[in-house]
């Protein structure tokens, strides 16, 4: 990217869906983007910063009647979860947007109507295989055992309603082309082969609208088809250029093309080929950029809200401090590669990288400064004493942009930290001290001089990166991190001249211990408290116990709610069980495998509702997950299932 700077530089993170509140992954992509619209800011670039959250779809009306709530009420409670970190966090974004928003409302029908009049839009007939989970249709050659979704592993169903329809197999050849005409559309590069073996095999149509929801963007009115609202998908790329001003006040769209769209791995087929051929119909230029990312583990396993792995990144951030968090994240996994999160890799970097390398640099300058020349530094004698070592440093900084464009943050900080083993060894190797015992205060003096001009030159570069902390750097060396400082000591590799040292606190204080309990200690705290709690009791429960009473508390430990059974089929080899699936008022429908198939066939179930235990664990019957179990009573008569007198609303809890 950096042989086609330009003044405007367009960032954007992925709108993200309100269906979750933030976790790290968001939080890695934010990070990211917020640290390229520094670094751009800092070298002179005008630069819009996008992000916000896509708040439409099927996924969000079920989550928002599971709470009891309006989607929109739902979305106005989740988004503000994640402006509210982003703002916490100090991301420097310029616009935060949300699909709700009037103006992306009327881009995106503008969009369509456009698309539309071009002939790139028709109606037909679509049935599918569609997963509600992510908002997705997948063909039967891609899904899991013929049912499953190859995305989240969840249950699809067929979906046969009236569409309309992308002409995307217009744009095969076109999309093929716009990959090979530079090898870094799509970042990491690796990723780029995946792309284009899945254009190479064939696009089909592409359908754009739902009639089987409401809660999204209706069709424009001169189409007069009030039933439809447009997928998810069309809905929510289009927000990178109704940002901008697309259909309504366009005075941004001078910002367009977006430089780096940055996402996870997990939508780049959605950014890398339906939102480019969106483009080439709209008559609008292709983003330079579409870079993914990998996925964030929790030692070594996935993260998922069942196994209770999930990592909050304010918890982290609040405990072992933002711009520490921020390092970790930029360094420790390369782009586009899954990262393994742990307390104590995180710990690793701030005592040895942070600590050790950076912070104890900077400590051994202002001791020594301190010590010899009361905190006032001269820089004349660097290049007379320290011309290799200073053009060792000058070489590897001159290096740094291009990895920090091609989204190889590790790599540039790792480039970076180079620098800073210079400046450590030339300490070691001309012991200023030993040189002021020999009266040879010129060398001593440019020892020093040489590595405050090195830590200066860092803090620059790691400004972006670790704003604050380098801040305090740069005020502790006499000047500050902006673009003049930029121009001056990188871009035209000037030394500070002479200047006073300020003395400043350790800026990483090592930690020995993790500082934020896992899952699991946080289990076991909660059962320790439990266990205090049921002791104070024992005494006075005791009757009850004999008796086999419980405690209302205890009774409410049982989540029993209604729910509706929307599919059922026979278990293949069993003659008792039957697989359910159960819509308990949730994102998705609970699969629920009961013993019952000897007393009701699967068309005596579905439509009907029963009565189920909800917080249940997870259990494996033959092999399949059962998410809880629906009551039934059992005499000699046979097996009656309990269901509600009335019919109620799915997800009702009972109590």
């Amino acid at each position: 990217m950096s042989e086609e700077k330009c003044k405007r530089v367009y960032i954007t993170t992925p709108i993200y869906y309100v269906n979750d509140v933030p976790h790290i992954g968001h939080a890695y992509t934010t990070i990211i983007a917020d640290t390229l619209a520094r670094y751009s800011r800092m070298v002179g670039m005008d630069v819009f910063f996008l992000t916000g959250t896509d708040e439409h779809g099927q996924k969000i009306e079920q989550a928002a009647k599971a709470k009891g709530k309006s989607p929109q009420e739902y979305a106005n409670e989740i988004s503000e979860k994640f402006k509210s970190l982003w703002d916490e966090f100090d991301i420097s974004y310029d616009k935060f947007i949300r699909t709700t928003d009037e103006n992306h409302i009327k881009g995106v029908q503008k969009a369509f109507e456009v698309m539309y009049e071009k002939g790139d839009i028709y109606k037909d007939l679509y049935r599918g295989h569609y997963c509600v989970s992510c908002e997705t249709f997948f063909t039967q050659q891609q899904l899991v055992d013929d049912e499953f979704c190859p995305e989240c592993g969840r249950s699809t169903s067929i979906v046969e309603e009236e569409s309309y329809f992308f002409r995307l197999s217009k744009y095969e050849n076109r999309l093929l082309e716009w990959y090979e005409s530079r090898p870094d559309r799509i970042l990491p590069k690796s990723k780029k082969n995946e792309v284009v073996n899945f254009v190479k095999n064939g696009l089909d149509d592409l359908s754009i609208t739902r009639t089987s929801f409401d809660w999204g963007i209706k069709l424009p009115s001169c189409l007069n088809d009030p039933k439809h609202v447009m997928y998810v998908w069309l809905d929510a790329l289009m927000n990178y250029v109704t940002a901008l001003g697309y259909g309504t006040d366009e005075k941004l769209m001078h910002y367009w093309p977006a430089k780096v769209h940055l996402i996870g791995k997990d939508i780049l087929r959605f950014h890398a080929i339906y939102w480019p051929a969106f483009l080439m119909s709209l008559g609008l230029e292709l983003p330079h950029h579409v870079a993914a990312h990998g996925w964030w583990t929790r030692n070594g396993e996935k993260m998922s809200k069942s196994k209770g792995n999930v990592v909050d990144p304010k918890e982290i951030a609040d405990a072992y401090g933002l711009e520490n968090f921020r390092y970790f994240m930029l360094r420790e996994v390369p782009f586009g590669q899954d990262g393994d999160f742990s307390q104590r890799a995180l710990i690793d970097r701030i005592n040895s990288d942070l600590g050790n390398d950076l912070g104890n640099l900077l400590n051994r300058i202002i001791g020594m400064s301190g010590k010899y020349f009361d905190f006032k530094v001269d820089s004349e004698g660097v290049k007379k004493w320290h011309e290799k070592e200073l053009k060792d440093a000058e070489e590897i900084f001159s290096t740094l942009e291009p990895y920090l464009y091609e989204i190889q943050t590790n790599r540039y900080l790792e480039e970076l930290w180079k620098t800073l083993r210079i400046a450590n060894k030339a300490i070691d190797t001309a012991m200023p001290w030993v040189k002021m015992k020999e009266k040879k205060e010129d060398e001593a003096m440019a020892t020093i001089a040489l590595v405050a001009n090195i830590l200066a030159k860092v803090s620059v570069l790691l400004h972006p990166f670790m704003p604050k902390t380098t801040q305090t750097i740069a005020k502790s060396l006499g000047f500050t991190v902006n673009n003049e400082s930029y121009n001056r000591l990188i871009k035209s590799g000037e030394l500070l001249k002479t200047f006073t040292i300020e003395k400043v606190p350790p800026l990483f204080p090592r930690i020995e211990e993790p500082l934020v309990e896992t899952p699991a200690e946080k289990a076991e705290t909660a059962a320790k408290e439990d266990k205090k709690e049921v002791k104070s009791k024992k005494s006075e429960s005791n009757e009850e116990s004999k008796a086999g009473l419980i405690t209302i508390d205890e009774f409410f430990k049982v989540s029993l709610k209604v729910g509706t059974v929307v599919e059922a089929e026979e278990v293949p080899k069993s003659k008792k069980l039957l697989k359910l699936q159960v819509d308990l008022g949730e994102e998705r429908p609970r699969q629920i495998v009961a013993g019952i198939k000897e007393w009701y066939s699967p068309s005596d179930l579905v439509g009907t509702q029963v009565c189920v235990v909800a917080n249940l664990k997870p259990a494996k019957l033959m092999g399949m997950v059962s998410e809880g179990m629906v009551l039934a009573a059992k005499d000699e008569d046979g097996l009656s299932l309990i269901r509600p007198e009335r019919p109620k609303k799915a997800g009702t809890a009972i109590g």
